[in-house]
């Protein structure tokens, strides 16, 4: 490691270097004191002694942890190796005085200590380089920063645990505020990279705002940086890496005893594990390739699938492009476990339909995706009492994902999958119904909506406002889909209404924003993109695979799309407010009724069953889903 000491002044009245000249330098600055890898503390308030290379190898270190006599090795491998090349080269020097040409293996031997130097320097400039690519690509989008976004209005983020998908999802861990790390250390003025010690007073998804060991209160210097970067490392990686831990410029002279210090501070305290940067590593490696065929929806027609080709891998986000696309601009972007994906053959399989390819045959280098690497989804039992065509139920529309709506089971596939249209929106030829799986999270039993005081979007054109499902049922001679067939399962997944996170616009599935969790109904959450009107939120379920941890985009090198800024905020928020008001007179949906007013609704002596029921995350007093019983 080269850091612009190359040596330091010593005595040379060692037999084994009697011929050899030392290298002046410059000395170390004073006062300036030093951790090296084996815990000890250095301080030099005379000037006089510094830094030294070792002769062999060329690693930069303390002067006085370095070995021998004349202090002229980093440890004794060196010194001993050294000394056999000395012995090496003395023969070789007394076979060119016989007039012997030396071997390959003598030349070698002989330029050992200047390959060591030029071996050291260009690790230095490795180093610069490696920082100023760092550097730049910290450069936050368009001047946003989620440090800067967080601490001037106090936000919290959602924890990386509550994305079991996203890189270290499930092996996080205890990392939490006052874990140490040893981090580089940007108060000083060597011209290498060094390390200090810094706490964590702060965690933002995968961010952590840091504060150096020994600045007590002080947080003039306080920085965020993210937790898995490769310049962040577990207490004791110095020590194993043979790194100088050099407090920062601003304390140094705070402490005389450093390593009193900070046994005092450490001790109890916890770090990373020492697998950490690893388990970074091998939670980011993906199995989807490039080239990969998958079948996918169609966004032009919801109803049927196509296949793709996998172009790119981002984070385990893929952009597929259409097989039939020559220009590769057609494409979709989703997650490796979005439900949208299959393996080829699946459509064939489940009865779904499916567009097939112009192309005779594969194109070079396509394969097929092997069926194991999509997300599996949990079996059914169709046997018994069943989903049937004609039922209704409410669904999160995918064409207005910030609306649920009535909607309408319009087939029934293998396997549990169903085909749904909205009601009141439908094409004639079933081109906008869509694929769920029976227990998808975005279906709902009749009465979901008014219970937990949501907005229903009722049918396009239906004159009865407010809607009421009682009178809905009775005028389209219609079943409610039985509430026990629904998914009502609610993890616990650790939202909390306010949290900060990193969402995909799945209206426009290239691009994850900044964004907010505003509302939680049981598993289900109301995402809000930051600075966009709230016609904008989609409905989203808490394991969704298009949520990520504040960090990710950073991590992963994804683009992230920052608030919008407030001229586009003035713009749209008149324009949507327009918008609002004329949807508004047409689709407003009912308010909330309370259990006893429900039960006078009910005509005719018709037999309704209420299922009790409580939101895991936001209270709404006593919830009911209603049906109309099948007779």
């Amino acid at each position: 490691m080269f850091d612009g000491y190359d040596s330091c002044s010593e005595d040379t009245s060692s037999s084994s270097s009697s011929d050899e000249s030392e290298e002046e330098v410059a000395p170390l600055p004073s006062s300036l004191p030093i951790i090296k890898n084996n815990g000890q503390v250095y301080t030099y308030p005379d000037g006089k002694s510094g830094m030294a290379t070792c002769e062999m190898c060329g690693m930069v270190g303390v002067r006085d942890a370095f070995y021998s006599k004349t202090k002229r090795f980093c440890s004794v491998s060196c010194s001993r190796s050294y000394s056999s090349n000395s012995k090496k080269a003395s023969i070789l020097a007394r076979l060119q005085v016989a007039g012997k040409p030396p071997t390959k293996k003598a030349k070698v031997l002989q330029k050992q200590p200047l390959v060591a130097k030029l071996a050291a320097y260009a690790q230095y400039q490795a180093t610069l380089q490696n920082q100023a690519k760092t550097k730049a690509a910290a450069v936050p989008v368009e001047g946003f920063s989620w440090g800067n976004y967080i601490n001037s209005n106090s936000f919290t983020a959602a924890p990386v645990t509550c994305f079991k998908h996203a890189p270290m999802g499930t092996c996080w861990g205890d990392i939490a505020e006052g874990v140490r790390v040893e981090v580089p250390n940007t108060d000083c003025s060597l011209p290498t990279k060094v390390f200090w010690i810094a706490g964590i007073v702060k965690l933002a998804g995968y961010n952590a705002l840091l504060r150096y060991e020994g600045f007590e209160n002080d947080s003039s210097l306080d920085f965020w940086c993210n937790i898995c970067g490769s310049d962040i490392h577990p207490v004791g990686w110095c020590a194993t890496s043979g790194k100088p831990l050099v407090p920062p410029r601003t304390i140094q002279h705070k402490y005389t005893n450093w390593k009193a210090f900070l046994v005092k501070r450490l001790t109890g305290a916890k770090t990373l594990p020492p697998d950490f940067s690893q388990k970074v590593s091998e939670s980011m490696q993906y199995p989807f390739k490039t080239s990969m065929r998958v079948e996918v929806v169609d966004k032009t027609h919801l109803c049927r699938t196509r296949v793709a080709v996998v172009d790119n891998v981002v984070g385990g986000r893929l952009r597929l492009v259409y097989e039939e696309s020559e220009d590769k601009t057609d494409d979709f972007w989703c997650h490796m476990y979005s439900p949208l994906i299959h393996h080829i053959g699946w459509s064939r399989s489940i009865g779904h339909r499916f567009k097939r390819s112009d192309l005779t045959k594969k194109q070079d280098g396509h394969f097929d995706a092997p069926p194991h690497l999509f997300m599996k989804v949990k079996e059914v039992d169709a046997a018994g009492e069943w989903f049937k065509e004609g039922m209704k139920l409410e669904a999160i529309d995918p064409l207005n994902l910030s609306a649920i709506c009535v909607a309408t089971i319009r087939k029934v596939l293998a396997d549990g999958y169903l085909m749904i249209g909205i009601d009141g929106s439908e094409a004639a030829d079933g081109s906008d119904w869509f694929c769920y799986h029976a227990t998808s999270p975005s279906i709902f039993p009749v009465g979901f909506c008014e219970i937990n005081m949501i907005e229903l979007t009722p049918p396009r054109g239906y004159a009865k406002l407010p809607f009421k499902w009682f009178d809905y049922l009775r005028e389209t001679d219609s079943i409610a889909a039985p509430v026990k067939l629904f998914n009502k399962e609610v993890p616990n997944h650790g939202f909390h209404v306010g949290m900060k996170l990193e969402a995909v616009d799945l209206m426009e599935p290239r691009l994850v924003c900044v964004a907010t969790v505003t509302r939680i109904i049981h598993r289900l959450l109301r995402i809000h993109f930051d600075g966009w009107e709230d016609e904008y939120d989609q409905w989203v379920d808490c394991e969704s695979p298009d949520l990520y941890p504040v960090g990710w985009c950073q991590l992963t090198g994804y683009q992230l799309q920052p608030p919008a800024p407030q001229s586009s905020r003035d713009s749209q928020s008149s324009s949507s407010k327009q918008k609002k008001k004329a949807k508004s007179q047409q689709y407003k949906g009912h308010k909330k009724m309370t259990s006893l007013q429900l039960k006078e609704e009910l005509l005719d002596g018709e037999e309704y069953s209420f299922l009790q029921g409580t939101s895991d995350q936001e209270s709404n007093g006593s919830a009911s889903y209603y049906i109309k019983q099948e007779p």
